[in-house]
């Protein structure tokens, strides 16, 4: 279960201000003046219907896509303003996505280093720092396999230590159980907790899965692009705390 985020003398983890996202020269209005504050070592759930949002809410966060008005900010950075987005997306970001998206022809260890690639550190610092996090998540056995011979478990495990590579210190995943089964899925929510934990580590996550939101901090609910709800989980804070 989640805990309350300790308190920040630095700026917020994200600020998102009066966003609107349009497509198709303003017919489609995928978010409408979406606005809210996550602090540092926050861990917040978004839910919402399918086409409400979502995904494109987290594109934003992660400096995938740019808003067509309003303002999103990183650790006090106005992304509009970030001169490398891809530096920024390396140092301080970590993915994890439904589907794995692992590369079929590179071995777990490699795909497990991408993000790091921006960051230009050696091939074989890359691959201790892959063979580190690959054993943590119970991969060790599967280091030098390829996608195609591992589980779906394992390459959305494999997804989770890419993810953490870099030491991110913002976590976001967009339903990254979706495409497993339960057990797998609560180990994986689990990994992301311990991870999430041991820096306290801000984490923004996408479900569907009411009861995995309600071991959040903090819900926010959108609907048909509107945040229409965020609210404290005070059952889910109350749950984590030391009995």
């Amino acid at each position: 279960m989640s805990e309350p985020a300790e308190p920040s003398a630095g700026p917020p983890a994200i600020e998102v201000k009066d966003v609107v996202r349009e497509y198709d020269n303003g017919l489609v209005q995928a978010l409408r003046g979406v606005s809210f504050t996550i602090e540092q070592g926050e861990y917040a759930a978004i839910i919402g219907p399918s086409g409400s949002g979502k995904s494109t809410l987290l594109h934003l966060i992660g400096a995938l896509d740019h808003p067509t008005r309003g303002e999103v900010r990183i650790l006090g950075e106005n992304l509009r303003e970030v001169r490398s987005l891809d530096q920024l997306r390396a140092k301080t970001l970590g993915f994890v996505f439904q589907l794995h998206h692992l590369i079929p022809n590179l071995p777990l260890w490699e795909n497990v280093t991408l993000p790091a690639l921006p960051l230009g550190l050696s091939r074989r610092e890359r691959r201790k720092r892959a063979v580190d996090l690959l054993g943590r998540v119970g991969l060790d056995h599967r280091v030098d396999f390829l996608p195609v011979k591992c589980s779906g478990g394992e390459r959305q495990r494999a997804a989770v230590a890419r993810a953490l590579i870099n030491d991110p210190q913002i976590l976001l995943a967009d339903e990254p159980t979706g495409s497993v089964d339960t057990e797998t899925g609560q180990q994986i929510l689990s990994l992301f907790e311990d991870f999430a934990r041991e820096k306290n580590r801000t984490r923004i996550l996408i479900t569907h899965n009411r009861q995995i939101a309600a071991e959040a901090a903090r819900v926010l609910r959108i609907v048909d692009g509107k945040l229409v709800e965020d609210t404290r989980n005070d059952a889910g804070e109350k749950a984590s705390e030391p009995s």
